[in-house]
């Protein structure tokens, strides 16, 4: 029997009766749940302290006094997801269910292993003049504009983080004193950072060539202007066991023609289409390389990412797409910014 399954207690349980269920199971709180073992609430110490404070007896049920809207997830995460539900949350311990609501195990903290630091360099393209976004970006380099509480850089990589992602490498130019004195080395943020100086503009990959140890393992390189929910870990894994050169992560995107679209054939009309909707492939900014794709990145030059898979694709090497499921939004325009700051809080807390 799971250790946590003395801790399921109906409502009808009594203040007493949890406390002495508390206080026996050294885990110093205890799940309400149904006769279907769904979730209706959490009960620590506190909360008993709380209700005690507010004049119930010992033998009031403990449904009056249970947190009746607590923290859960649900079941089909890694552990490093949930530790970090804990610690945004400060808390010990997190029911999980499925969807009926039916508990299927409580992680604790203290038992989650520590999230081991991966030695793959993580390359942020970070010295865009971010034009579109004036003039927010007049005094401010784009990924340092505030999205929620904080710069849009910062998500980025507090999001590697979660996933045991911590030696960073930031190609800057524009303003990029602004995003040095902000990081400095990331002693602060609990991770490695470095930086590339452009002292011209080298588009989305031509900063490559100026890395200043070739990585010897595949290595991530993302736009600097970018909001995602990408399980990074999962990307990586896609890009080893597919045994290819690059990935690159893409987007779905649906456009829709605002016209009847004629098809022919020689004179005679033969099909009329009204307004179609059409769905693409987009490039989502994310890449994973594997180091041989440096010998193809020209030195010091201004040089876009696509440029690099269609010199890889020329090669023949293994190339492959990464389509991503997960939020994604690029901070390009000022309604991408306004859309994502309404929608930070709920994303990415």
């Amino acid at each position: 029997m799971n250790k946590w399954t003395k801790i399921l207690i109906p409502p009808s349980t009594t203040i007493l009766e949890t406390m002495e269920i508390i206080d026996n199971s050294s885990l110093q709180f205890a799940v309400v749940v149904d006769k279907d073992n769904r979730l209706m609430g959490t009960i620590t110490d506190g909360d008993i302290r709380r209700g005690i404070l507010k004049g119930f007896s010992l033998e009031t049920t403990v449904e009056k006094v249970m947190n009746d809207s607590p923290v859960y997830e649900c079941e089909g995460k890694d552990q490093f997801y949930y530790k970090e539900i804990l610690e945004q949350n400060k808390l010990k311990q997190l029911p999980i269910v499925n969807e009926q609501m039916q508990i299927l195990n409580i992680v604790f903290s203290n038992e989650i292993k520590t999230l081991p630091n991966k030695e793959n360099v993580v390359v942020i393209m970070a010295g865009g003049l971010g034009t579109r976004l004036q003039p927010l970006t007049n005094d401010t380099p784009k990924p340092m504009l505030n999205i929620g509480d904080k710069p849009i850089l910062e998500t980025i990589i507090e999001s590697f983080k979660s996933y045991g992602f911590s030696n960073f490498i930031l190609s800057v130019n524009y303003k990029k004193e602004q995003i040095k004195n902000y990081f400095k080395d990331g002693r602060l943020l609990g991770v490695t950072i470095s930086y590339i100086d452009e002292e011209k503009r080298l588009g989305t990959a031509g900063a490559l060539s100026l890395l200043p140890v070739k990585p010897k393992k595949p290595f991530f390189v993302m736009n600097g202007d970018l909001l995602t929910k990408i399980n990074y870990e999962q990307l990586l894994d896609f890009h080893v066991n597919s045994k290819s050169s690059a990935t690159m992560c893409v987007r779905e995107h649906e456009y829709q023609i605002p016209y009847g679209v004629i098809e022919t054939k020689n004179h005679r009309l033969v099909s009329i289409k009204e307004k179609p909707l059409h769905r693409s492939f987009v490039n989502a900014g994310v890449y994973v390389l594997n180091p041989e794709a440096l010998r193809y990145v020209p030195t010091n030059t201004f040089f876009d990412m696509p440029e690099l898979f269609n010199k890889l694709m020329d090669k023949r090497k293994e190339i492959s797409a990464f389509p991503l499921r997960e939020y994604w939004m690029d901070i390009g325009r000022m309604d991408d910014y306004e859309k994502a700051n309404g929608e930070f809080s709920e994303v990415f807390s």
